[in-house]
């Protein structure tokens, strides 16, 4: 457990050199204003030039996710919190991966629909994320994307949803919920499995990881290199992981920040 946060320019550790890649929460991490920045993107081509593996992991509905997966430098998009994945094919498509049979996808999401429409019902001012309709294996309720919701909504929603059993966290936009065991680290683990045969937790401090809000606590308490962007702060007070390194920028700006410092030449 970090108890503060130090400044990204203090990181030496993992250079270039000895990196295998670098994964990424994408809302309020890679976009600013629900928008990708140039910067962010230069940032994503410059990682991936330089031979890194590149694996967004979101909490967004793999809908949301398919034209970034499309066209975004990006080795695959990992969503809906590990549950399923995209990539790229060689006839230039995406292939979908999941973790869960489609029978058991399709259990869950029956039940799932259910829960919604409970707390919709039961929490006033609770409505379904306005991206719900490409979500496969996850509900989302919207606390800051198109409405503000009190932290004590947002609890309560949780709430609800573990008391149904499943699965809930909360990003910066959304709180999701979810049957099954997989998570952000989980789906870290098994998208670096399935597509390049390799133990995640065997080389954990040759990757790093960007995230801003308690969705990516998890990842923030595994990885060694596990860095914040400056908006974080927001969300200081409900975690009980912080990263262990911090940018100046917020959002896109502070990828852009954390690319320019691994790809900053040893010595300079």
């Amino acid at each position: 457990m970090h108890s503060h946060m130090m400044p990204l320019a203090g990181w030496h550790a993992g250079k270039a050199a000895s990196l295998r890649g670098l994964l990424t929460d994408i809302d309020d991490t890679l976009t600013t204003d629900g928008a990708v920045t140039a910067d962010a993107l230069q940032a994503l081509a410059a990682l991936k030039a330089a031979g890194l593996h590149v694996i967004p992991i979101t909490g967004r509905p793999v809908g949301w996710s398919e034209p970034f997966a499309q066209v975004w430098p990006v080795d695959a998009i990992v969503a809906e919190n590990g549950a399923v994945a995209l990539r790229r094919n060689a006839a230039g498509g995406l292939d979908r991966l999941y973790q869960q049979d489609a029978a058991t996808r399709a259990a869950n999401f029956a039940r799932m629909q259910e829960v919604l429409a409970e707390i919709e019902a039961r929490v006033p001012g609770a409505r379904r994320a306005t991206d719900s309709a490409g979500r496969e294996c996850d509900i989302a309720i919207d606390h800051s994307e198109f409405t503000q919701m009190p932290q004590e909504d947002i609890d309560r929603c949780v709430a609800l949803m573990r008391a149904a059993g499943m699965n809930a966290t909360v990003s910066s936009i959304h709180i999701n919920g979810w049957y099954g065991a997989h998570n952000k680290l989980e789906g870290a683990r098994w998208i670096v499995r399935e597509l390049l045969g390799r133990d995640l937790d065997a080389e954990l401090d040759r990757w790093v990881y960007i995230g801003d809000s308690t969705n990516d606590q998890l990842m923030f308490e595994h990885f060694p290199h596990s860095v914040g962007v400056a908006n974080i702060a927001r969300f200081v007070p409900q975690l009980t992981h912080l990263p262990r390194y911090v940018t100046q920028g917020e959002r896109g700006a502070g990828f852009a920040e954390l690319a320019q410092a691994i790809l900053r030449p040893v010595g300079r």
